[in-house]
C-alpha cells in the first residue's frame, strides 16, 4: 500500500519536475541569448566608436596636409617669385657697370621688392597663427573679425559674448577661434546668408557657442560631407567637446559647440 502511494506521488511529482526542467532550460537559454545579443551590441558599438575614431583622424589628416599645401602654395607663388626676382637684380647689378644714378634706382626696387616679401611672410605667419589672439584674447578678436567681415558688406555679423566668460586656456581659444573662423568661412561662401549670429557663454563649466546664419542651411542637412566639417568635428574630438550642426526650423544653418572649460 505504501509503495502505490510513493508511486502515486512520484508519477504527480514528475509532471511538474518536467516542467521545472523546461522552465529552468529555457530561462538558461533566453540568458545565454540575451548575453550574446548584449555582446553582439556591445561588439557593433565598439565597431562603430574605432571606425569613427578612425574617420576622425583621417579628417584631421587630411586637413592638416591640405593646410600644408596651401602653405606651400602660398610660399611658392608669393615669396618665392618675389625672392626670385630679387635674385635677379642682384645678379644684373653684380654683372653690370651702370652709372650710379640707375644703381640707385635699382636698390630702391629691391628695397620695395624685399618689403613685398616682408608684408607677404607676415601674412602667412598671421594665418598660421594670428597673433591678435595671443595679444588681446579671444573676445577681442572675435570682435575685431566680425566688425571686418560685416564692414565689407554682404554678410552682417552679431557677436553675443557673455561678460561673465571665464578665462579659457591658449587651446581652448585657439580651437574655439578656428572654428568659428570656419564656420564663417562657410557661411560666406556657401549660404548666401545676409547675417550670422554668434552667441558664447559659459555653462556647467563649459564654453557654450551657438552659431545660426539665415542662409539656405545644408542639402539634406547632411555635415559628413565637405573637409571643413571634418576639420571641425576633428578639432572639437581633440578638445573632448560636442558638435551639432544642420538646417535650424528657419532654413538657415545652425551649429552648437561646448568645449570643456578646463581642456
Amino acid at each position: 500500500m505504501e509503495t502505490l502511494k510513493n508511486t502515486a506521488f512520484i508519477d504527480t511529482l514528475l509532471p511538474f519536475i518536467v516542467i521545472v526542467f523546461i522552465i529552468g532550460t529555457g530561462v538558461v537559454f533566453l540568458y545565454q541569448h540575451f548575453q550574446k545579443n548584449l555582446y553582439v551590441h556591445k561588439l557593433k558599438q565598439e565597431t562603430l566608436k574605432n571606425a569613427h575614431q578612425y574617420d576622425l583622424l583621417r579628417s584631421n589628416i587630411e586637413a592638416q596636409e591640405t593646410e600644408r599645401k596651401r602653405i606651400a602654395q602660398d610660399l611658392h607663388d608669393e615669396l618665392g617669385a618675389v625672392l626670385s626676382i630679387i635674385r635677379m637684380n642682384m645678379v644684373m647689378l653684380e654683372q653690370n657697370k651702370k652709372p650710379q644714378q640707375d644703381i640707385i634706382k635699382e636698390l630702391q626696387n629691391l628695397r620695395q621688392l624685399s618689403e613685398t616679401a616682408i608684408a607677404t611672410i607676415r601674412s602667412i605667419s598671421h594665418r598660421l597663427m594670428p597673433p591678435q589672439l595671443e595679444s588681446f584674447g579671444l573676445v577681442k578678436t572675435l570682435e575685431a573679425v566680425c566688425r571686418q567681415v560685416s564692414n565689407a558688406g554682404g554678410v552682417n555679423i552679431i557677436l553675443n559674448i557673455s561678460p561673465t566668460l571665464p578665462g579659457l586656456s591658449w587651446t581652448v581659444n585657439l580651437g574655439l577661434y578656428r572654428i568659428i573662423m570656419e564656420l564663417i568661412n562657410n557661411t560666406i561662401k556657401h549660404s548666401g546668408a545676409t547675417q550670422i549670429t554668434i552667441d558664447i557663454h559659459s555653462e556647467n563649466q563649459h564654453v557654450l557657442c551657438e552659431y545660426n546664419d539665415n542662409g539656405i542651411g545644408l542639402a539634406g542637412n547632411d555635415i559628413s560631407k565637405g573637409l571643413g566639417f571634418k576639420s571641425i568635428d576633428g578639432r572639437i574630438n581633440i578638445l573632448n567637446g560636442t558638435f551639432k550642426a544642420g538646417t535650424s526650423q528657419t532654413c538657415g544653418f545652425y551649429a552648437s559647440i561646448a568645449i570643456p572649460i578646463e581642456h
